[in-house]
């Protein structure tokens, strides 16, 4: 079970008017207004955050509790404002389930579902609840990862507003593979810490271009908030994370990520510039990926590519890759603005 980080027991319930949530329309109710008219969905006390999370389908998901338990860690020193999108529906008293709408960088944020079960009218009252909060947050982004197992159909979260993003194919295979090369290709690495951030975000802009992945992400978010969701994704960053030389030439970039508690790691991003392309770069880059990633260790290596990226998942098959899961991204979509990169 994970559920760490969930806030001390002593903590003290502010008595501040408390913002309601129903059928998505907002409520500002007073302190002694607790039990009025509305259904009881509210920002879930301090007190019983952890009682709440654990209300969470993520919570009970081995897939996902990884991911959770990320989650709460960098929430670990936030203040009660920033826990105000953990909704919790009562009955009589007791807390029912919850929805968590976890805030991110960059005026964004992920939405975590309730556990499988809940009524249909109580989680399109939840569903209405979260989407509420995130218009009145202003929020840009709340994006949703649902799995085939996930316990709210892609179609009832479209009736509630979401839009489908891309799907994303889950793959893994051995550290120990590489592919076959006509001819060696002679790749340098050099820590993308030591670009400025100026140099990063060109470097990612230019591997952008043209690419197969995530094009709807990239329409809607900027380089420097795909930047910074790299960085939420990994703990280490940017330790394992690289440039990529060839003849004296910037052409690439690699982000790798270890997942040293699940024994593996996961390529989080792997591109060339669109004037390197097709001439056998991609074929040595991964190979030495690999190669990284065995040298550390690590059995295993995951990767998320989008099902439209056919030369993608072609390349990744021939190294011995093989789908264990499918994913699709899903979101809430707020104002067009993109976030700006720094001058």
């Amino acid at each position: 079970m994970v559920c760490k980080g969930l806030g001390r027991q002593d903590e003290v319930i502010n008595c501040r008017p408390t913002i309601y949530y129903s059928f998505g329309a907002l409520h500002l109710i007073e302190p002694h207004q607790h039990h009025a008219i509305f259904p009881d969905v509210r920002p879930c006390p301090p007190t019983q955050r952890r009682e709440a999370l654990l209300q969470l389908a993520a919570a009970h998901d081995p897939e996902q509790q990884a991911a959770l338990s990320t989650a709460l860690k960098r929430m670990s020193t936030a203040s009660d404002e920033e826990w105000q999108g953990l909704l919790v529906n009562y009955q009589k008293g007791q807390i029912k389930d919850a929805i968590w709408a976890q805030p991110l960088p960059e005026n964004m944020a992920q939405l975590w579902l309730p556990l499988p079960g809940v009524e249909a009218e109580q989680i399109h009252v939840l569903l209405r609840a979260a989407h509420a909060w995130v218009k009145t947050h202003n929020i840009r982004l709340c994006h949703l990862e649902l799995s085939p197992q996930a316990p709210v159909s892609e179609v009832l979260l479209m009736e509630h507003g979401m839009q489908r993003l891309v799907c994303l194919e889950h793959l893994t295979g051995s550290s120990r593979r590489r592919l076959a090369m006509n001819e060696a290709i002679p790749l340098s690495l050099q820590p993308l810490c030591e670009f400025s951030q100026a140099e990063q975000l060109a470097l990612l802009t230019a591997v952008g271009q043209g690419s197969l992945d995530s094009r709807p992400l990239r329409d809607i978010l900027s380089v420097k908030e795909l930047l910074a969701g790299f960085y939420q994704q990994d703990p280490q960053a940017p330790q394992h994370w690289y440039a990529i030389g060839y003849q004296n030439t910037v052409v690439g970039v690699l982000l790798l990520a270890p997942r040293p508690t699940l024994g593996r790691w996961e390529l989080m991003l792997m591109g060339l510039t669109p004037d390197w392309r097709g001439k056998g770069l991609g074929r040595s880059l991964l190979n030495k990926a690999l190669e990284l990633a065995q040298q550390a260790g690590a059995q295993e290596m995951v990767l998320g590519v989008d099902d439209v990226n056919l030369p993608a998942k072609r390349l990744y098959q021939q190294a011995g890759f093989v789908r264990y899961a499918q994913q699709r991204l899903l979101a809430w979509k707020g104002g067009d603005e993109r976030g700006e990169a720094p001058k």
